[in-house]
């Protein structure tokens, strides 16, 4: 292969369940053959409580994760499963998904390891006031028990 950028496109179809186009290639100069993947390009977003949009970030969600539970003894794998479990709301049909529904994702995930951290997650989340809103979601965590 010569590494020429003048090649031209010999065959194109469909791969990956339609989620890709796979190119069959040939260099012009050395006549070289090879194939080329082209997918679309898309940047999840999240609706915020506001209406705004903003990109969605894994690592913001394993951020909140990690603060909730922290000095908790809860496996990377489960604070990885969950932010997968969040990264799971969108696909190539589901682009924008609210800040609620992945707030509720994390919150199911660490209901189920961990009430502490629930929580602590939950008091951010939901915009805790006072004490009166921790012992309403610990009601609710005894009545889920």
């Amino acid at each position: 292969m010569c590494r020429s950028v003048d090649t031209r496109v010999i065959d194109s179809r469909s791969a990956e369940d339609g989620r890709a186009i796979r190119r069959r290639r040939q260099c012009s100069e050395c006549g070289h053959r090879f194939t080329t993947y082209e997918r679309a390009a898309y940047q999840p977003l999240v609706r915020k409580r506001d209406g705004q949009l903003e990109p969605f970030l894994a690592d913001k969600v394993r951020t909140g994760i990690e603060q909730a539970i922290a000095d908790r003894e809860v496996p990377t794998e489960t604070v990885e499963a969950i932010v997968m479990r969040a990264e799971s709301l969108f696909d190539s049909e589901t682009q924008i998904v609210s800040a609620g529904e992945i707030g509720d994702t994390v919150l199911s995930g660490l209901r189920a390891v961990d009430e502490v951290a629930y929580l602590r997650f939950a008091s951010v989340y939901k915009e805790f006031t006072g004490a009166d809103d921790f012992e309403r979601e610990m009601a609710a965590l005894e009545e889920g028990s």
